[in-house]
């Protein structure tokens, strides 16, 4: 009879992620439009609740290798978002036989799942464009775009600009 071997649960951590909390506090501020004693007080409840409770679903700390990096990609995915939706209606207000569609396989380089859902979420995000697959097997992700005149060129400016610098924030050892 072999014993089978598991690994011993992880000790609950008081204060598991600071970076969210502090993150989900700020985000709590911000939707509830008041800096008053009760909202300041519930989102900081909830900003430290949420994470404790959900720790468990964390498979490893998350390490933010490099935040300006990080800060100046979530200011180009907004303003993609901003700008996106601007071409979007424009081109769903003009002629539809004009739309060129196309699904694309997006080589992944990444790695890790938080990254890869990161990467997945952030095409979404964009509108006119959707994440439709994912496989790992072949390392690709399936992106449906609404208009495509360059698919090579499609694919290439979403590695650039989303999985690279997604990458060298969360994946990438510092180079010396």
């Amino acid at each position: 009879m072999n014993p089978q071997i598991t690994n011993p649960p992880k000790a609950r951590s008081w204060f598991p992620h600071p970076a969210l909390s502090a993150f989900m506090l700020l985000l709590w501020l911000l939707l509830a439009n008041s800096l008053s004693a009760g909202q300041l007080l519930l989102g900081a409840v909830l900003a430290w609740l949420i994470p404790w409770c959900s720790q468990g679903f964390w498979p490893e700390a998350l390490r933010i290798r490099k935040p300006l990096l990080l800060v100046k990609f979530l200011l180009v995915v907004l303003w993609d978002i901003v700008i996106a939706n601007v071409i979007l209606a424009a081109r769903i207000l003009g002629p539809m036989n004009k739309l060129q569609p196309a699904f694309m396989r997006v080589p992944l380089d990444i790695e890790h799942e938080f990254t890869i859902t990161l990467f997945a979420s952030t095409i979404s995000l964009t509108p006119g464009t959707v994440s439709a697959d994912l496989n790992m097997e072949e390392k690709y992700l399936l992106v449906h775009s609404l208009h495509v005149t360059d698919i090579d060129a499609a694919i290439a400016e979403m590695k650039q600009r989303y999985e690279a610098p997604l990458k060298e924030v969360f994946e990438c050892s510092p180079q010396p």
